[in-house]
């Protein structure tokens, strides 16, 4: 999967997942509070990689992930993309 398809299943995903406008969700943008995330919307947010990526996530992983960006890059890094 090229890195802009993989871009739009990710915003697709995390959109429905996290019932946010699509449209808020850019590269620059602050990951978590962008989405809201408290610590149980994190677990929410490791299943649905796993379920969509095959990878699971762990704690450590989220503490490099500041924006989209950072969690494109770490999602094509996990799954070859």
């Amino acid at each position: 999967m090229e890195k802009t398809e993989l871009i739009e299943k990710i915003n697709s995903i995390l959109a429905e997942e996290f019932e946010i406008d699509k449209t808020i969700i850019q590269p620059e943008k602050p990951l978590m509070e962008t989405l809201e995330l408290d610590s149980l919307d994190l677990v929410d947010m490791v299943v649905v990689v796993e379920n969509n990526f095959g990878y699971k996530m762990k704690s450590d992983d989220f503490a490099g992930l500041v924006t989209f960006a950072d969690f494109y890059d770490f999602i094509s890094s996990k799954t070859g993309g």
